[in-house]
């Protein structure tokens, strides 16, 4: 019992404290790039940019910004708060519905077991067609939000046929635990803090979504700070590279960063961390059908035109 209450805790330091940190961002770090000025960085307490931070592997000089979710950290990047920062799938769709300025100039190899449907075992659901006219919780334009699409896809369902409620995952942890959804769908690591007694997985990405991480750089930092961009995109994948050969030292490294338990970390780096790579036309159309996708269900007001927002000019760093 204590030990399910020390993770519950966790996981609510850990979904809590980017909230500060994001309106700080917002509110004190709005002037926007400008060439001889340090790199800013926005990142989120999971993924790869998490080791280039915990093993001081970024210029000295810049600044880390932390932010809750992939839609906040996009909100950072429209109020000039970062130059670059690192999301999942959807985040982009969103941020380019909202007419956020952007280019995404890197992304990862898939990671479709990093995000996953969540149920309680006692409730006996079996797949994700018995939550039908049931409560599914999510993190609304977050990569969860994709892997929505694709699940009602797959089972034949509308997205009117469940009950969705856009939850954070500060709000959605104590609304699955007691009882008042009766299904997250939610990435690594709170997913991995999630898995505990009694909690089963009912589906993860695996076959439905790619479940890539992103990086996003502001139009203005990307002209005007080029070579610091690719210096800490050579940096970034030096780290990568090492942390994915070294899985156990990653690990106790990311612990203390991630401020949650060493089992939970090693679990969700295990089927989360992957490498980077470059963006190419093939990713830019995976990343068009998945806007389209979101246009087709009026998740998004209108369709956008993503792939025009792929800059491959560090595709050599990043293979």
């Amino acid at each position: 019992m204590h030990a399910h209450l020390s993770r519950r805790s966790l996981l609510a330091a850990l979904a809590a404290a980017p909230l500060s940190a994001t309106l700080l961002s917002a509110c004190g770090g709005d002037e926007p790039a400008a060439a001889g000025q340090p790199l800013r960085i926005g990142y989120q307490r999971f993924g790869g940019l998490s080791l280039v931070k915990a093993r001081n592997a970024a210029d000295p000089k810049a600044t880390w910004s932390l932010f809750e979710s992939g839609p906040a950290l996009t909100e950072g990047l429209k109020g000039k708060a970062i130059d670059i920062g690192q999301t999942g799938e959807a985040p982009p769709i969103f941020a380019a519905a909202g007419k956020i300025a952007f280019k995404i100039i890197g992304t990862s190899a898939p990671v479709p077991k990093g995000e996953a449907v969540l149920v309680k075992q006692a409730r006996g659901f079996k797949t994700f067609a018995d939550l039908k006219g049931k409560k599914v919780a999510l993190n609304k334009g977050s990569n969860v939000n994709w892997l929505l699409v694709k699940l009602l896809e797959k089972h034949n369902l509308k997205i009117t046929d469940i009950d969705v409620k856009y939850l954070k995952p500060a709000e959605a942890r104590p609304a699955f635990d007691g009882d008042q959804v009766d299904a997250w769908i939610i990435w690594d690591p709170y997913f991995a803090l999630a898995e505990q007694p009694g909690v089963a997985v009912l589906e993860d990405a695996t076959g439905l979504a790619s479940n890539r991480e992103y990086l996003l750089v502001d139009p203005t930092a990307l002209e005007q700070k080029t070579d610091q961009l690719g210096e800490f995109l050579k940096q970034y994948r030096t780290v990568t590279d090492w942390g994915i050969a070294n899985p156990a030292e990653r690990a106790a490294i990311l612990a203390p960063e991630l401020k949650i338990p060493l089992d939970v970390t090693t679990r969700a780096l295990e089927r989360s961390a992957q490498p980077l790579a470059a963006v190419t036309p093939e990713i830019g159309d995976e990343l068009q059908a998945i806007a389209d996708g979101f246009a087709a269900l009026q998740l998004i007001p209108e369709k956008i035109d993503i792939k025009s927002r792929i800059d491959s000019r560090f595709a050599e760093s990043l293979r």
